[in-house]
């Protein structure tokens, strides 16, 4: 099996099999279920257009540390620009030693339309079973991606930089609009790491976060592999993804928009019977 269909493998166990399952008890009121739905989906298609509102006006309400973020990205762009040509000539002397099964995942966890669709998963999933906490992550998922897939679709343009293969990393021509001048900042590292990013955040454990930056780290790494990014556009790709993804998820926690984290309050009672006697909690 290969990348491709391991993707939709657990894309469609993640819209259907939560589904079959929770409409397949009788004892589910479908028309309240529906009512639901129907009534989360409106006030999450909401907040999405409010968080990427508030994402793209933030700079205008920016103070003293956001300005120091920002001049530490451009700081750190302006390091990766100038290995730019050492790491291509790395990466591309490992191409043929690394395994054909990385770069399709990355190709492919990468790409908008599989990667929208996996989103699209795990919102569906945390919709139906009426879970806030993958709900909150879905809507963060595609918040964030929306907004840095705006941005660098928008600077990829503006900039114009060649491709590593097609011309040197200091080659622009603004507004060329060709493919192989479309390659500052780096759409599939935007996106993969937007969900890495988003997913990360939801756990505590140092080996979960560890692990989900690892895969989401594939795709960006497997662009340089197949000389379509420099260093500097994987960069500033991964960059403008974490400050996206923090600057919604900030947004969602001031407006407690989805509160999921309060402590379920228990009450215990002694309960006693014919040969038993034990505590039974109610929440």
């Amino acid at each position: 099996m290969n990348v491709k269909n391991i993707l939709f493998t657990v894309l469609f166990f993640a819209l259907f099999t939560p589904a079959n399952k929770l409409f397949a008890q009788d004892s589910i009121d479908t028309t309240a279920t529906k009512h639901r739905i129907w009534k989360q989906l409106a006030f999450d298609g909401k907040f999405t257009l409010q968080s990427m509102g508030n994402a793209f006006t933030q700079p205008l309400r920016w103070q003293k540390n956001d300005f120091i973020t920002a001049g530490s990205i451009v700081a750190g762009t302006s390091i990766l620009y100038l290995s730019d040509n050492e790491a291509r000539t790395i990466f591309k002397n490992q191409n043929e030693d690394v395994p054909e099964f990385f770069k399709e995942f990355g190709w492919y966890f990468g790409s908008p339309q599989n990667f929208f669709m996996i989103s699209a998963g795990i919102y569906g999933f945390g919709l139906i079973t009426d879970n806030e906490k993958v709900r909150h992550t879905g809507v963060l998922i595609i918040a964030s991606a929306a907004t840095s897939g705006i941005i660098q679709s928008i600077t990829k343009t503006a900039l114009g930089r060649a491709r590593p293969n097609t011309g040197n990393h200091n080659n622009f021509k603004p507004f060329e609009g060709t493919p192989g001048y479309h390659s500052f900042p780096s759409g599939h590292s935007i996106l993969s790491f937007s969900m890495a990013h988003a997913i990360a955040k939801q756990f505590d454990s140092f080996w979960a976060k560890a692990g989900i930056y690892t895969i989401g780290s594939i795709a960006p790494i497997s662009r340089l592999w197949a000389e379509a990014h420099w260093l500097s556009d994987i960069g500033v790709g991964i960059a403008v993804s974490i400050v996206v993804v923090d600057g919604v998820d900030n947004f969602m926690k001031r407006k407690n928009a989805y509160n999921y984290s309060k402590p379920k309050n228990i009450s215990w009672q002694l309960k006693a019977g014919y040969g038993t006697i034990g505590l039974v909690g109610t929440f």
